[in-house]
């Protein structure tokens, strides 16, 4: 199949009148519809959709975001069909169009990017509990960022994977400025030490020292550092999420002793989060705008009466 510019799905289609069918291929976007009070209209989900649990179990799902069944979902005979750049494959959302299917292809790379999508969404089917729901997200936005004009930012580290290279050892992944995850961590206090950091190809250009090759049209928001790296960096935090690796609570104590010389571990900042927090844009921002910011308090105030 030819690949095509998926950019031009970016734009929410026009309706008349809003969507009966709808298909989430977003499990953010999932919950958004549901804790919106729109879940009338969705007709199906990926495997992967789980939030909010309880009434996620009531509708067909249709395959994990990267493995689509395009058969099932065209199958219900959608209206409305919600992808995302970064968690669908190109190839199934290709297909969905090929066949007809009205594809909005969803890609907020800023906390204020995923608010916009949620404002399309609310005025896509103007009711009011929605429109209340998301004014009193956008407030709490509001209060984060000039909670965060105003306070000392902390500079972190954030695994998202790891493997073992046969040659260089342990790496692993995290990510840059250009992505959701680090606009919200930098909104609720943090200071990312890899930021300007792009992605390297191939892995050993990033963990070597072989020059490595144009990246081209993939991505580079991605890197993937070494061992050395995160230590010439030298968080004072340390943020371990639930996925996309399935990290667990145990973990901590584990990194505890491979970043034992960074300020993080010495001082006891390396936290366990439920990664939802971190990687999901949507409603699920409110809970990471409350949750979020002790970890970078906590340790403010440590460093305070050091």
């Amino acid at each position: 199949m030819r690949k095509k510019d998926l950019s031009n799905l970016r734009r929410l289609p026009a309706f008349d009148l809003p969507p009966k069918r709808v298909i989430s291929l977003v499990p953010s976007m999932t919950e958004s519809i549901l804790r919106l009070g729109l879940g009338d209209s969705l007709v199906g989900i990926t495997d992967y959709c789980i939030y909010p649990e309880g009434l996620v179990n009531a509708y067909p799902r249709v395959g994990g975001p990267k493995s689509i069944r395009v058969g099932d979902v065209l199958a219900l005979q959608p209206d409305l069909i919600i992808a995302n750049q970064e968690e669908n494959s190109p190839e199934d959302i290709e297909a969905l169009v090929e066949a007809g299917g009205r594809v909005w292809v969803t890609f907020p790379k800023t906390v204020r990017e995923a608010l916009t999508d949620l404002w399309d969404l609310v005025h896509l089917f103007a009711r009011d509990r929605a429109f209340q729901t998301l004014r009193v997200l956008e407030r709490s936005v509001e209060i984060a960022e000039l909670a965060a004009s105003e306070r000392r930012r902390l500079r972190y580290f954030c695994p998202i994977w790891e493997e073992e290279h046969p040659r260089y050892g342990r790496w692993w992944m995290t990510f840059n400025h250009d992505t959701y995850s680090s606009d919200l961590l930098h909104l609720v206090g943090g200071d990312n030490v890899f930021a300007d950091r792009e992605r390297r190809y191939p892995l050993e250009a990033e963990l070597g020292e072989t020059l490595g090759e144009p990246a081209g049209a993939r991505d580079v928001r991605y890197p993937r550092v070494s061992l050395e790296e995160v230590l010439r960096a030298d968080p004072e935090v340390i943020i371990v999420p639930s996925e996309p690796y399935p990290y667990q609570p145990e973990d901590c104590d584990r990194l505890t002793e491979i970043f034992a010389e960074t300020t993080a571990a010495q001082l006891g900042r390396i936290y366990y989060v439920d990664g939802s927090l971190i990687t999901w844009p949507g409603v699920r921002l409110g809970e990471a705008l409350a949750q979020l910011p002790p970890l970078f308090e906590s340790a403010e105030s440590t460093s305070t009466e050091e």
